[in-house]
């Protein structure tokens, strides 16, 4: 086992890899930013190495100066969490190639999966039923146009590396699709440096679910269930919950049969996501697989009492999984909300609920300065019942007692939200916060 682990990240995930290593008696080490000097990640770990100024292109994305941190501390291996370099596949050969363990699948897997158009292609021949799309990727618009004509419409429009809803359109009509392709286009050449595109069938109203995964060295891959992630906003997550309480038990067990095969289609090793669309009538098709830890991994560490980032761990020193698919189980049902400030400023006041079946995920605290520099999630807050109802229930309890002054937050936005009718009958869907406005909720 890893007597030292650098963690390549800040916020909430590096406090919660920092706490996971506390218990399995490993030494951390953070690295910060100027602005993260005060941070609670830099405050927590045994050391803590400063890496350059605030704007993240020039510290947690500096993959040089985390290399030299990591040498420095005589750290073993890295931990990227997400975001940032999680799944960079440079980063991740930069890695091996100085001996220094990266916490996640090798660069030729994040670079295959990393690529949508790839992926498709590599979840086609391991007979992963896909949305219907373009083979091969695409540049030019003439090209694309044509595509489209072929394809029929509506379209969608996606930025073959991207990720966090960026670099994506909606195309329903010829009319428009010139106008939406250049801007996808445009935003993945800002976002991702690259410009390459694909399209697929868009799939109306379809509910997001995605199948957590842990693949070890020696080719033993499990699931542990599924989490519904349908409820977004421009793309981003808003609330998640485990277990998908509208999937049939039959497409229950065929996602996580074909998240299984996907894993081994592609020699995946760590954890990682497979996402898929249901488009129901027990239709669903791959979207994309995530190789990384993901923001929502708490409910699924809550129904199935698997502590994740510790496998992650384990995994990476060399363990075998300790784990098999019979004796993986989900019990309950686990709802988590994130809770993202709206504008930087000074958490004046802060309350956190607790008790029984409450989970809080964060690294800020009374005091704390939100900057404009980073992703803007504060709290992630899991709520752990017997059932989905009593889930709720908690939820709203919860929310209630939250607590955070200086800065303005969503957590008005969340409160309402669970105790939409539409929300507790369980009949949201990916579509559903874009029709209702942010206002109404």
């Amino acid at each position: 086992m890893f007597q030292k682990i650098l963690v390549a990240n800040r916020g909430e995930i590096a406090v919660r890899i920092i706490r996971a290593c506390r218990e399995m008696g490993i030494r951390t080490v953070a690295v910060y930013s100027e602005a993260d000097r005060e941070a609670l990640h830099t405050q927590l770990a045994d050391e803590s190495i400063c890496i350059g100024p605030a704007r993240g292109a020039e510290s947690y994305l500096n993959m040089e100066q985390i290399i030299s941190a990591t040498i420095a501390s005589k750290a073993e291996a890295i931990h990227p969490g997400f975001g940032f370099l999680s799944e960079n596949a440079k980063f991740a050969g930069m890695c091996q190639q100085c001996n220094i363990v990266f916490i996640g699948p090798s660069a030729d897997v994040i670079h295959k999966m990393g690529n949508k158009a790839e992926a498709r292609k590599t979840m086609i021949e391991a007979s992963v039923p896909v949305i219907p799309g373009t083979e091969e990727a695409v540049i030019e618009v003439e090209q694309a146009q044509k595509l489209a004509e072929e394809m029929g419409y509506p379209i969608m429009i996606k930025a073959a590396f991207g990720g966090g809803g960026k670099g994506m359109r909606v195309s329903r009509s010829k009319e428009d699709f010139v106008a939406n392709f250049q801007m996808a286009q445009r935003e993945a050449e800002k976002g991702f440096g690259d410009k390459t595109m694909y399209m697929e069938r868009y799939i109306e109203r379809p509910r997001h679910i995605e199948v957590q995964i842990l693949a070890d060295k020696y080719g033993n891959v499990v699931h542990l269930g599924e989490r519904d992630c349908s409820l977004q906003m421009h793309h981003q997550k808003v609330l998640e919950e485990a277990p998908a309480v509208i999937l049939p038990e039959k497409v229950r067990k065929q996602m996580g049969e074909m998240a299984v095969l996907a894993a081994k289609a592609v020699g995946y090793e760590n954890a990682g996501t497979i996402e898929f669309l249901y488009e129901g009538n027990e239709k669903f098709y791959f979207m994309e697989m995530n190789t990384r830890i993901q923001v929502e991994h708490p409910i699924t560490e809550m129904v199935t009492r698997v502590d994740l980032v510790k496998e992650q761990i384990r995994i990476a020193a060399g363990e075998a999984l300790s784990l098999t698919q019979d004796k993986i189980s989900s019990e309950g049902h686990a709802i988590e909300c994130r809770i993202n400030a709206k504008m930087p400023g000074k958490i004046t006041n802060l309350h956190l609920p607790g008790g029984n079946g409450i989970r809080i995920d964060t690294a800020i605290y009374s005091g704390d300065i939100v900057t404009p520099y980073y992703d803007s999630m504060l709290v992630k807050l899991i709520a752990y019942d017997r059932n989905r109802e009593l889930a709720i229930r908690k939820m709203t309890s919860a929310l209630g007692e939250l607590v955070i002054e200086g800065v303005p937050t969503n957590l008005d936005f969340q409160y309402q939200l669970v105790q939409k009718p539409e929300f507790i009958k369980g009949e949201m869907d990916t579509e559903t916060l874009e029709q209702m406005g942010v206002a109404s909720c």
